[in-house]
């Protein structure tokens, strides 16, 4: 496409919060659509917003693509959101004053018990959920090493472990899995190595 993203977009009108939840809060955002008329829309954010330069401006937390001896690290947790254990990847929100790195080797011990071995890559921040959310999180790629061992909190049911490549095909064919750990599964089996 030929175009500047910035020069195609719709005018933001109005920008409220309409709740306040204890982990999420709610904002309608009322634009002008391309026929010139308002069209009102709702989103989620993990932060508190005080206009819509805000929206996406900090990220919230990492999703961790983690190898050990060429096996992917998958966590086969109990996601509320959607009342089912889901394939997953090792992720979690940044505490305050925490760096991404002391991040990534915090989740990875609390919901696996294993440790940091190398850091490959961490990707600029990109959005969650864009139809629903501005929330942006990093995605780390990682070589970890150790036993698992769960740390993780009362609320949370996970059960990690690490899969080949012929595993990973299986659990593509047959399981459900969140879009991210999807997608990563999806190139580790068929196209890294």
């Amino acid at each position: 496409m030929d175009y500047d993203q910035n020069e195609k977009k719709f005018d933001l009108l109005h920008f409220e919060k309409i709740k306040d939840g204890k982990y999420l809060k709610n904002y309608e955002l009322t634009y002008k659509n391309k026929s010139g008329k308002e069209k009102k829309y709702e989103i989620v954010s993990r932060r508190e917003l005080n206009s819509a330069d805000d929206l996406g401006a900090s990220p919230s937390g990492v999703s961790i693509v983690a190898t050990c001896n060429g096996k992917l690290l998958l966590l086969h947790e109990f996601r509320m959101g959607v009342n089912r254990t889901v394939y997953n990847l090792c992720a979690g929100m940044l505490e305050e004053d925490e760096t991404i790195e002391q991040c990534i080797e915090r989740e990875l011990y609390e919901e696996t018990g294993l440790k940091l071995k190398e850091i490959k890559k961490i990707l600029p921040p990109s959005y969650a959920a864009v139809a629903i959310s501005d929330v942006t999180t990093y995605i780390a790629f990682a070589e970890v090493e150790g036993d698992f061992d769960d740390h993780s909190s009362e609320n949370e049911l996970i059960q990690a472990d690490f899969y080949t490549q012929d595993e990973v095909k299986s659990l593509l064919a047959h399981e459900a899995f969140s879009s991210r750990a999807q997608l990563a599964a999806y190139y580790f089996a068929y196209f890294e190595h």
